[in-house]
């Protein structure tokens, strides 16, 4: 009697942990690809070209764990997003185990195992919708402008009909427990980073259109005598008209970039706009596009440089491409990382692309753009902003991208592609005698999604 109780009592304890695990619905969702690439000159150079070859891989995991209706529980992590072979982490073998690594440089600079980036939790009320945690920032509108990032943030979300409102509080910086600037943060409640967002969409058939407004306090600057106080309108609109999809996005940032504790604040006035236009013609397609993020000026105490174009926003190939730019090492002496920092550069960037694609069979397509780059001015202040510096030219260069993209299967795709660039005098730095080169750029990609 004993023995049938004890099975009764386990088969009661087996259902109720199986009805417990049935109401909790999981989704998972993610990436992973891995890249082969070669680069022949990446420094534009006449004399001294280095030339580099490499693996790269990153696989990347989001689960949704749905508690209840309108409650849910979001998680995204990367997992061996690194360069294949590469040994800087102490030791001279590639590891992958989990032990914490002490890298030989010092600076660990790679993702050696798992790094959580994302979790958070949402519920829906009456009153609306709100999402609380570690979750995608810096993403609004158009890709431009959009990097991939992730921030704690409190978001609310209402819709009425078809307008939608979005409120957001981020905590960009916490000075309370920073060991930087040697500890000048403990303790300074009144130093810390955050930035505030009020934002409307408004849908419509065939598109959507929407303006933000973001209120950026960045006082993690006070232990060096000045606080940064920003403000930024960025509208945007997408829309199908007729048989041509268009979508632009402009940004303004103004306010004070240094408001000192003592001497002459510098004020922040900027610009950045973005267009772009595409139509199908069967199974092929063609359009074009133009993004400006605006230089800094000659004025001392102004600003005048615009938001950034954003690490998301790829027009081409090789000039910005995030992705492989990560896995560069910076040579002592060299220039071997400006090829994906230009859209961050206060001296502005001018993009004017055209591409075109051709669906050949459902699984098979090919691709190609052409892209002409330069700055927007050739002057770029001092960090203290008592002297300019200028460059030869502001031409970066032209480049030329042909892609074919073979699907295997509905979610693994290989990619081959290759880059050709023109390079411009920008290279040149401000050395008028340097001689620079041309460079091409060879990849293929796997990527598998689900």
């Amino acid at each position: 009697m004993k023995k049938f109780l004890v099975v009764l009592l386990s088969l009661g304890l087996i259902a109720a942990f199986c009805a417990t695990a049935s109401a909790l619905d999981v989704k998972f969702s993610g990436q992973y690809y891995v890249v082969g690439t070669y680069d022949n000159n990446d420094r534009f150079v006449d004399e001294g070209k280095y030339s580099r070859a490499s693996f790269f891989q990153r696989a990347r995991v989001q689960t949704v764990f749905q508690v209840a209706e309108g409650l849910s529980f979001t998680t995204r992590f990367d997992a061996l997003e690194k360069q294949w072979g590469q040994s800087d982490w102490f030791g001279d073998q590639d590891r992958t185990n989990s032990r914490r690594q002490v890298p030989k440089n010092g600076t660990p600079n790679a993702q050696e195992n798992i790094e959580f980036e994302r979790a958070f939790v949402t519920f829906a009320t009456k009153l609306g919708t709100f999402d609380v945690g570690y979750q995608a920032a810096d993403q609004w509108g158009t890709v431009f402008g959009d990097y991939e990032n992730s921030r704690p943030r409190i978001k609310y979300t209402k819709a009425f009909g078809p307008f939608t409102l979005l409120a957001v509080y981020e905590k960009y910086f916490e000075s309370d427990t920073s060991n930087q600037s040697s500890g000048a943060y403990v303790g300074k409640t009144d130093a810390d980073g955050d930035n505030y967002f009020l934002a409307g969409i408004y849908n419509f058939k065939g598109g959507n259109t929407g303006l933000l407004y973001k209120y950026m306090a960045w006082h993690q600057y006070a232990v060096s005598g000045y606080k940064t106080d920003l403000h930024a309108l960025v509208p945007y609109v997408k829309a199908t008209l007729g048989p041509v999809y268009v979508e632009a996005e402009a940004a303004y940032v103004f306010g004070k970039k240094a408001k000192m504790d003592s001497g002459t604040d510098v004020d922040k006035s900027g610009w950045n706009a973005y267009i772009m236009a595409k139509m199908p013609v069967g199974p092929a397609y063609f359009g074009a596009q133009f993004a400006w993020v605006k230089g800094d000026g000659d004025d001392a105490t102004k600003d005048t440089s615009g938001p950034a174009g954003g690490n998301d926003y790829k027009p081409t190939l090789v000039l910005f491409n995030v992705d492989y730019s990560s896995w560069k090492p910076n040579l002592s002496g060299t220039t071997s990382n400006v090829t994906n920092t230009m859209k961050d550069d206060p001296k502005g960037l001018q993009v004017f692309n055209v591409f075109a694609g051709y669906n050949v069979t459902p699984k098979l397509t090919f691709d190609a753009a052409l892209s002409f780059l330069q700055y927007d001015t050739k002057k770029q202040w001092n960090s203290t902003r008592t002297a300019q510096t200028e460059i030869v030219s502001a031409t970066i260069g032209t480049e030329l991208d042909l892609t074919a993209t073979y699907k295997i299967f509905d979610n693994l795709t290989y990619m081959v592609g290759g880059g050709y660039i023109w390079a411009g005098d920008a290279w040149k730095g401000t050395n008028s005698a340097a001689k620079v080169d041309n460079d091409y750029f060879l990849l293929n990609k796997l990527t598998l999604n689900f």
